[in-house]
């Protein structure tokens, strides 16, 4: 492992290079906040699928990929002079003192809980800060995180269930509503219930202390994985699996759960 000073060396490399880019190549020289957003929206999926494979080798490139696209914006930010990648580091400092009292304060913190208990409460009271306990939840995050944001957020301020297994009393109740609305072949109504049966299977997960993007990420990698191994003993087989029958697909796919584990 590199040591300190090594680090900071390596830091200033860069910050050297992209000076150095910014100003001789065309490509560079010509992005704004605008052009990057889209490639690093994409970046952080890029290292999210790294993370979630456990792919050491290219979880280190593709936090090099996002780091690039920090103090890409930072840079811009100083030419137009309104702060610079010192400001954007000294700003985080300032926020993890701050809302580690625990550590750099006289503030008492047992467990993670209260901790995070702890943060939502700073948040709420700093200056410029989100004015509402859901305040901070971005409006741009997908409809699954976002939904776990939700809830974890309320039930930092104590609205939640006296009980976990209470949950799924709730979970029963959406279902019922969602097959009412089937039943009544109500569209708009279909759309309301099914929306509030995955926020309570969200609600349920994260009370299990299971996280639900986490979860459905790693079925749908199962899913894929089974379906790839169905689609290639297909064409072993010298058939399309639109040619095959359900029962045929079915008995295929019991091999693949074996063998997937």
């Amino acid at each position: 492992m590199n040591t300190r000073e090594e680090k900071l060396q390596a830091f200033g490399r860069l910050l050297d290079i992209l000076d150095t880019l910014r100003v001789k190549c065309p490509w560079d020289a010509k992005q704004t906040n605008e052009s990057l957003r889209p490639n690093s929206i994409e970046e952080v999926f890029e290292l999210a699928d790294a993370l979630a494979k456990d792919d050491v080798p290219n979880i280190r490139k593709e936090l090099g990929d996002v780091l690039l696209h920090v103090i890409f914006y930072a840079k811009i930010a100083s030419e137009k002079e309104q702060f610079d990648i010192a400001d954007v580091c000294n700003s985080l400092c300032d926020k993890l003192i701050y809302r580690h009292p625990h550590i750099y304060g006289n503030v008492k913190a047992d467990d993670a809980d209260q901790v995070i208990r702890n943060w939502e409460e700073l948040k709420l009271r700093e200056k410029g800060g989100n004015k509402t306990v859901l305040g901070g939840v971005p409006d741009a995050l997908p409809a699954l995180i976002k939904a776990d944001r939700i809830q974890e957020k309320a039930a930092n301020v104590g609205f939640d269930w006296e009980e976990r297994s209470q949950v799924w009393d709730k979970v029963k109740e959406e279902v019922s509503e969602v097959q009412a609305e089937i039943d009544g072949e109500n569209p708009e109504g279909m759309k309301e219930e099914f929306g509030d049966l995955l926020f309570s299977v969200v609600n349920a997960a994260r009370l299990y202390g299971v996280n639900p993007e986490n979860a459905l990420d790693h079925t749908n990698r199962k899913f894929i994985r089974r379906f790839n191994f169905l689609e290639k003993r297909a064409k072993e087989m010298g058939k399309s699996l639109k040619e095959m029958t359900l029962g045929e697909m079915d008995e295929i796919w019991e091999q693949a759960k074996k063998i997937d584990g």
